[in-house]
């Protein structure tokens, strides 16, 4: 069994970074009845096997958070950090995500401001330990940082080996103390076939001259700026998980991201 992916404490409060890798729970609800129960449960445990202490979800995943919840009841509760999303009315919304987990919830987050207010008083009061704030629109994630007293900011675009358009509010959280998780993470299985995946192929060849994948690559990346404590990894099985866990734990040479021709495609 892989050591834990973070020298983690579950305590998340403000500046404190949550764990370098995560299991996002978007696909543990994609498949009904009880073959779904059972793989998404299988993914979690094959999560935890390999050293994940991490796990996001929503109620917008379905039965993802049910199914999450089922997994993780079986291991210390002091081991693992869980977040999920707040819906339109805050208070309730999280009172039902920890009914459906039988689980307190670690950190919550917000798609817009109007959250906040009862989000931090749930912070307060010690229901959560920390406030995030979600959007795929980097400036709107920016004005957050900017207004409200975030403990962390879910980047879901706008920042891979092909886009760093996000930077702007990397360096900001940075300065500010905020933690950035990063997901919707760049591999061949999420391009299309426009300019980008050209581009994603010109990268490729040159990561394979260093005995790099992309994949591999597109994982490592992130975490090169200072600001971004964690990855989201998403999963529909435990051989999904585990390969994305082997690709974590694959040096990548630290020559590769001094290429010229690298930093030409990246930059």
């Amino acid at each position: 069994m892989a050591a834990p992916s973070h020298a983690l404490s579950p305590q998340l409060v403000r500046k404190s970074r949550p764990p370098r890798f995560g299991l996002g729970g978007s696909r543990l609800g994609e498949t009904p009845g009880p073959d779904g129960d059972a793989t998404a449960l299988a993914t979690v445990d094959a999560a935890y096997q390999a050293g994940i202490r991490f796990f996001d979800t929503s109620p917008a995943y379905g039965v993802s958070e049910q199914r999450l919840g089922t997994a993780l009841q079986r291991r210390p509760r002091g081991e693992f950090l869980v977040s999920t999303k707040a819906q339109e009315d805050p208070k309730q919304s999280v009172q039902e995500s920890m009914e459906r987990l039988g689980l307190a919830v670690d950190l919550v987050f917000m798609d817009d401001e109007t959250a906040y207010p009862v989000l931090d008083e749930l912070r307060r009061d010690g229901v959560i330990k920390a406030i995030g704030a979600t959007s795929q629109d980097w400036r709107q994630l920016d004005q957050i940082v900017r207004d409200r007293e975030v403990d962390t900011v879910l980047l879901t675009s706008e920042y891979s080996l092909l886009d760093q358009t996000a930077t702007p509010l990397l360096d900001r959280c940075l300065a500010r103390g905020v933690a950035v998780i990063v997901s919707g993470i760049l591999t061949p299985e999420v391009l299309q076939p426009d300019e980008a995946t050209i581009q994603a192929r010109r990268i490729s060849a040159v990561c394979e001259r260093y005995g790099v994948s992309l994949p591999q690559a597109a994982l490592a990346f992130p975490t090169r700026h200072a600001a971004v404590s964690s990855i989201l990894i998403t999963a529909a099985s435990p051989a999904e998980i585990r390969a994305d866990a082997a690709l974590v734990r694959q040096p990548v040479p630290a020559n590769l991201w001094r290429d010229p021709e690298l930093l030409r495609l990246v930059h």
